[in-house]
């Protein structure tokens, strides 16, 4: 059974930070392009950033430069640092893995196999 967990949102200032987690099971990350995305109220799920089973990372425009994502291998554990953190921001975050294994992260949610359940961000002005 695949599982993704995310935990780590929360309430935040305009301009912190937050680290959120997304702890897989199920699968091997190391093998699986895995991503972050977002979703506001109202809004369409967007691809936030990606990175593929062989280290290649993609962001988003909106968020180039202020986030950052990583793995943890024996954790089996991908991480979304973000800083600067704009009211923008707020939504949703999900974490999510492609197993068809890509060249470059997909920005398309119907790629994307296995979801979390998602967790809350909201960043106050």
């Amino acid at each position: 059974q695949v599982q993704l967990v995310e935990s780590g949102g929360g309430l935040v200032q305009e301009g912190g930070s937050l680290r959120l987690s997304c702890a897989v099971s199920g699968r091997t990350i190391s093998s699986e392009t895995m991503a972050w995305f977002r979703q506001a109220p109202g809004k369409d799920r967007e691809f936030v950033t990606g990175i593929t089973w062989s280290g290649f990372s993609r962001y988003a425009d909106s968020v180039r430069g202020r986030v950052t994502i990583s793995r943890d291998m024996p954790k089996n554990t991908v991480y979304l640092q973000m800083n600067s953190l704009k009211p923008e921001d707020t939504g949703v975050y999900y974490c999510a893995t492609d197993v068809s294994r890509p060249s470059l992260p997909s920005t398309r949610s119907r790629n994307y196999a296995y979801w979390g359940q998602g967790t809350q961000v909201t960043v106050s002005s």
